[in-house]
C-alpha cells in the first residue's frame, strides 16, 4: 500500500492559484496519494488573519516537513519582510536547489545547457540583517559562518557524487571580502579535498557573470553564497527560457520547500494565462524528495512531450493555451505514457 504524503500547500497570490491548481490536478493524477493543507500567506494572510505567515502554517510545515509553494508579491522598499526569507530562515533550510536545463523544443539561444545551480540560503546580505544608525546612514549586515559555509559545500558534493557531476565551481568575491567570502572559499577547499573523482575551481561572481554568457557550457554545478546565488539563478534562468520554466528547492536537514522563484505577474492573475512549468518542475523535484521517483519520471517526460510537440503552450513561450489547457495536455501525455508502459508489460 501506498504511503499518504501530507504537503502544506502555499498557493500564494498573483497567479499562484492557478499554477497551484494546475499543478495539483497533475500530481495527484500521479497515482501518489496526498494529502494537502492549504494555507495562505503574505498580504492575503494578513487580511485574514492579522499575520503574514499565520502561526497554523509554521505549525503545518513543522508537522509535514515538506511544503509546495506557489508565488508570494514581495514588497520593495517596504511592507512585510520577504515570506521566502522568512519560511527559510525559521526552518534552517540551508541549501537552495534549481537545476537549469533546456526544455526538448523550445528553441533559445543557448542549447543543451545543464546547470545545477546550489546557493547558500540562511546566510550573507540576503538575509536583511540592516538597520539606520542615524538618519540617512544604513548599515547592512554581512554574515558568514564556517558551519554554513561548509555544509553547503558538502551538500553540493554529494548531489554531484550521487548524480555524475564531474565539476563545482565556488562562486566569490574574496578578492575583495577577503574575510567572509575567504572563509566561504577555505571551506569549500576543505570540503573539496574529500572528493577525488570531482573537479573543483573557483571563479570571481563578476566575471562569472561575463564567462556564463559567452560560455554556460563551461560549467557543471555552482556553489555559491546567498545573494550571488540569486543573481546568477535569475541569470541562468534566461539561457532556458526564463523564470517561467525553471524549478527551485529550499532543503534542510529535515524539510524542505519547493517553489515557483518567478513573481506573482498580478497583470495576469486570474485570466487563465499563466505557464505552470516552473511550479510543476518544483513538484517534479518534491516527489524525488519523497522518494516518489517513478511518479516523478512520469510527469517530466510528459512535460517534455508538451514541449516537444508545441501544440499547447502557454502564451509566454509561443503558444497560445491557458493553464488549464496546458496542464490538460500534460495529463493526457502522462496518460498516454500510462497505456504505452502497460503495452510494454
Amino acid at each position: 500500500m501506498s504511503t499518504k504524503h501530507k504537503v502544506t500547500l502555499i498557493p500564494g497570490d498573483g497567479i499562484g492559484p492557478e499554477v497551484t491548481q494546475a499543478v495539483v490536478r497533475i500530481l495527484e493524477a500521479t497515482g501518489v496519494q496526498f494529502e494537502w493543507e492549504r494555507y495562505a500567506a503574505g498580504a492575503e494572510a494578513f487580511e485574514i488573519f492579522g499575520e503574514y505567515i499565520p502561526a497554523a502554517l509554521y505549525e503545518s510545515i513543522e508537522r509535514n516537513k515538506v511544503a509546495l509553494k506557489g508565488p508570494v508579491t514581495t514588497p520593495i522598499g517596504g511592507g512585510f519582510k520577504s515570506i521566502n526569507v522568512t519560511l527559510r530562515k525559521k526552518f534552517d533550510l540551508y541549501a537552495n536547489f534549481r537545476p537549469i536545463k533546456n526544455l526538448p523544443g523550445l528553441v533559445t539561444k543557448f542549447p543543451d545547457v545543464d546547470l545545477i545551480i546550489v546557493r547558500e540560503n540562511t546566510e550573507g546580505e540576503y538575509v536583511g540583517l540592516e538597520h539606520e544608525v542615524i538618519p540617512g546612514v544604513v548599515e547592512s549586515l554581512k554574515v558568514i559562518t564556517e558551519k554554513g559555509s561548509t555544509r553547503i559545500a558538502r551538500f553540493a558534493f554529494e548531489y554531484a557524487k550521487k548524480h555524475g557531476r564531474k565539476k563545482i565551481h565556488s562562486i566569490h568575491k574574496a578578492n575583495i571580502m577577503k574575510l567572509s567570502d575567504g572563509l566561504f572559499l577555505r571551506c569549500a577547499r576543505k570540503v573539496a579535498e574529500e572528493y577525488h573523482d570531482i573537479q573543483y575551481g573557483e571563479h570571481i561572481i563578476d566575471n562569472t557573470c561575463m564567462q556564463l554568457v559567452m560560455n554556460p557550457w563551461q560549467y557543471d554545478t555552482l556553489l555559491l553564497e546567498n545573494l550571488y546565488g540569486d543573481i546568477v539563478s535569475d541569470l541562468c534562468a534566461a539561457f532556458v527560457g526564463g523564470l517561467g520554466l525553471v524549478p527551485g528547492a529550499n532543503i534542510g536537514a529535515d524539510c524542505a520547500i519547493f517553489e515557483a522563484v518567478h513573481g506573482s505577474a498580478p497583470d495576469i492573475a486570474g485570466k487563465n494565462l499563466a505557464n505552470p512549468t516552473a511550479l510543476l518542475q518544483s513538484g517534479v523535484l518534491m516527489l524525488r524528495y519523497l522518494n516518489e521517483e517513478a511518479a516523478a519520471d512520469k510527469v517530466q517526460r510528459a512535460l517534455e512531450i508538451v514541449y516537444s510537440e508545441k501544440k499547447t503552450l502557454t502564451r509566454d513561450v509561443g503558444g497560445t493555451a491557458g493553464t488549464s489547457e496546458f496542464a490538460d495536455a500534460v495529463l493526457a501525455a502522462m496518460e498516454e505514457l500510462s497505456t504505452i508502459s502497460s503495452f510494454t508489460i
